[in-house]
C-alpha cells in the first residue's frame, strides 16, 4: 500500500513552562493511501499533539521538533511558510474537537468556506460559494443555501460539526485529521457523524488519522489503531487484531474497562495509578509503574516496538506472556 503519511522517529516537547515537557517521544506510524488510521489513549499520552505536528501548529518559539514527517513525498518540517500555508487545506486539512472555537464567531460559516477556497483557487466569490453549497448538501445539512449564511452561533452542535467537515473538504485535501470532532456531541449524533466520515472517506479516497479515547469509535471508524501512552506508540496493528488480541499490557488494561463488557452488578476494572509526569518520565517503559507484568528490567529498558503478528506491533519485553 502506498504511504500517504510517513512519521519517523518524532519527538516534539514544549519548551514554555518552568520545565520542559516531552510530549511526544520517538513515535514512528504510517499512513496509506485510503486508510483510516486510529490514534487511541488516554488525555496526556500524546495523541493530539502527534495530530497537530503534521500541520505544525505548535508555537515554533516555544516547542521544538524533530524527527521526519512526510506527506505525499513532502517534508513537512522542511516546509517555508508559503509552502506551509499552501500545505494546510490543500493537502492535509482537520476537523477539530470544539467547531465553535475553530470557527470565526464573526463571519458566516458560507463565508468562511468560501474564503478558504479562494485562497488556495483562483475562482470568483459566486463559484467558491456555489462549491461551498454543494458541500453543505454533500455533509447534510438540511436548508444549505440558508445555513451558509448562518453564524456558528447559530447552528446545533451536530450541525457545526458538519460544517467543519464541509471547511475541512473544502480545498480538496488528500489526508484530513480529526481531533475528537464526536466528543462533545450526543451518542445519536456521534453515529451519524461517524457514518458520514466513513462515507465521505470512501467516497473521496480519503486518507484520515482520527484520534479518539473511545475504543468503540475506533472500532467504528478505523481500519488499523495505534495505541499510545506517555507519548509512545505501544501497540499498533489491525482493528481486528488489536481488539481481539491485544498484547501489550496497558491495551489489555483498555480494553478490560470498558463498560459494554461489565455484568449488571460487577465491579469495572481499572488501570492502577496514573499516567506519568511528562516533565519526568521514569526510566525504562513509562507504564512499568503501573503494569501487573513488571520485571525489574522492564524499569531499565525502553522496549522497542517488536512485531507480534502480521503487521502487529507491541513495546513489551514480556510480549510472549500476553498472548
Amino acid at each position: 500500500m502506498t504511504e500517504a503519511v510517513a512519521i519517523e522517529n518524532l519527538s516534539v516537547t514544549f519548551t514554555g513552562g518552568s520545565k520542559p515537557v516531552r510530549a511526544v517521544d520517538g513515535v514512528s506510524l504510517s499512513l496509506g493511501q485510503g486508510e483510516v488510521l486510529a490514534l487511541l489513549g488516554e488525555s496526556g499520552s500524546g495523541k493530539s499533539v502527534t495530530l497537530r505536528s503534521l500541520l505544525r501548529l505548535h508555537p515554533p518559539k516555544r516547542s521544538r521538533m524533530t524527527g521526519s514527517i512526510r506527506v505525499a513525498g513532502r517534508d513537512v518540517l522542511e516546509l517555508s511558510p508559503g509552502e506551509l500555508a499552501d500545505f494546510r487545506g490543500g493537502v492535509v486539512s482537520m476537523i477539530f474537537q470544539e467547531p465553535m472555537l475553530a470557527l470565526d464567531p464573526v463571519y458566516t460559516v458560507g463565508a468562511q468556506i468560501t474564503e478558504a477556497i479562494r485562497r488556495h483557487e483562483k475562482i470568483s466569490a459566486a463559484d467558491a460559494r456555489k462549491r461551498a453549497l454543494a458541500l453543505f448538501e454533500r455533509v447534510r445539512i438540511p436548508s444549505p443555501d440558508r445555513r451558509l449564511d448562518a453564524y456558528p452561533h447559530e447552528m446545533s452542535g451536530g450541525m457545526r460539526q458538519r460544517a467543519m467537515i464541509a471547511l475541512a473538504l473544502a480545498c480538496r485535501p488528500s489526508v484530513l485529521l480529526a481531533d475528537e470532532p464526536t466528543t462533545a456531541l450526543d451518542a445519536t449524533v456521534q453515529i451519524q457523524i461517524l457514518l458520514l466520515l466513513r462515507e465521505l472517506q470512501r467516497e473521496l479516497g480519503l486518507s484520515i488519522i482520527f484520534v479518539t479515547h473511545d475504543i468503540g469509535v475506533a472500532v467504528e471508524i478505523a481500519d488499523r489503531i495505534a495505541v499510545m501512552y506517555a507519548g509512545r506508540v505501544v501497540e499498533s496493528g489491525s482493528v481486528r487484531d488489536v481488539i481481539r488480541g491485544p498484547r501489550h499490557p496497558y491495551t489489555r488494561g483498555l480494553l478490560a474497562s470498558r463498560v459494554e463488557r461489565a455484568q449488571k452488578g460487577d465491579r469495572l476494572e481499572t488501570i492502577p495509578g496514573s499516567p506519568p509526569d511528562l516533565t519526568a518520565l521514569p526510566p525504562g517503559c513509562a507504564f512499568a509503574p503501573r503494569c501487573s507484568l513488571a520485571a525489574p528490567q522492564c524499569r531499565e529498558i525502553v522496549p522497542p516496538l517488536a512485531e507480534v503478528g502480521p503487521a502487529h506491533t507491541a513495546a513489551c519485553i514480556r510480549v510472549a506472556e500476553t498472548v
